[in-house]
């Protein structure tokens, strides 16, 4: 067989991502025509701003038919929120936040310590938000790919009225049909871009041309190395006694709470060049950036089933 040409696995290549994106838009229209009071969860992270892209073809630019959410831990990176304001404003859509700190001030929430962080909270914010606004269907970026947990969920994963997630009580999904009944008090997570990897969201980003936020990409930062990750040096996360602060090129796989997200050595500065990373990467994203993924008691699982994204 002859070796396909660059126009060929260029052809290959579009109808791949044509083939995922016509999917996301048809589960974004199922959505808005299934459930009542449905949200987009939105970060300004990659991953929700290829769903918003898609939400724009879908709708149409300014026609979004569900508001966004963001559950705000206090220590998101400031490069990120901005970009989601700023994203927000340009779309004329409706940005709801909800932050862990007004969790904390109702005393929902309670830290064991100051350091800790606050992302394996965000689920109880997450909850009063959905009571606040009686949300019956949230939106979000998961993908399989990403980790163990995520490849067992359904793209309309059901949760009780705890808002927790049964793995063994998932209904089935055949021929793309989509069980949406709900009991009062219940609600529906669903994941429109749960079948596309790392690899198709940058290459789908290359294509549409989308904006991210600068952190994405190569820049200087402070560093220290920690059990294999590199740790941002910030008022967060200072660096421990007897560790060297280094300065490195590095960018973002994935961007979350300061308190647990690392970047990556990197020089990449263009989507095309971080496709190229990407295709020779042996380490999932959350594998390579996340320290609360490292230990059991944070494990994903149990997240989702105590009601988390």
């Amino acid at each position: 067989m002859n070796a396909m040409t660059q126009t060929e696995l260029h052809t290959l290549s579009n109808s791949h991502l044509d083939a995922l994106e016509e999917e996301t838009i048809f589960i974004l229209r199922e959505v808005a025509a299934a459930f009542e009071r449905p949200t987009l969860l939105f970060s300004g992270g990659k991953d929700s701003l290829v769903m918003l892209k898609c939400a724009e073809k879908a709708f149409g630019a300014g026609r979004l038919p569900y508001p966004l959410l963001m559950i705000d831990t206090g220590h998101n990176f400031k490069e990120v929120t901005d970009f989601r304001d700023l994203r927000a404003k340009e779309l004329g859509a409706e940005l709801i936040v909800r932050s862990v700190e007004d969790s904390m001030k109702r005393g929902t929430v309670r830290l064991a310590h100051p350091g800790e962080s606050r992302n394996v909270h965000q689920s109880v914010t997450l909850l009063e938000a959905i009571e606040e606004f009686r949300f019956d269907a949230l939106i979000g970026g998961a993908r399989r790919d990403e980790e163990k947990a995520r490849a067992k969920e359904r793209i309309f994963s059901h949760r009780d009225s705890f808002g927790q997630w049964q793995p063994k009580a998932q209904r089935p999904e055949l021929w793309t049909l989509f069980n949406t009944r709900l009991q009062p008090g219940e609600h529906f997570r669903v994941f429109p871009i749960s079948n596309w990897t790392e690899l198709d969201v940058w290459q789908y980003i290359a294509r549409e041309n989308i904006a991210l936020p600068s952190i994405y990409y190569t820049h200087k930062r402070e560093v220290v190395d920690r059990r294999g990750l590199l740790v941002p040096v910030t008022e967060l996360t200072p660096p421990k006694d007897g560790e060297t602060v280094v300065v490195r090129d590095v960018r973002f796989r994935t961007v979350g709470d300061i308190t647990c997200t690392c970047p990556v050595e990197s020089d990449a500065a263009t989507p095309e060049q971080i496709v190229i990373e990407t295709l020779a990467a042996d380490v999932s994203e959350r594998g390579a950036t996340r320290m609360d993924d490292k230990t059991s008691e944070a494990s994903m699982e149990k997240r989702k089933k105590d009601g988390y994204f």
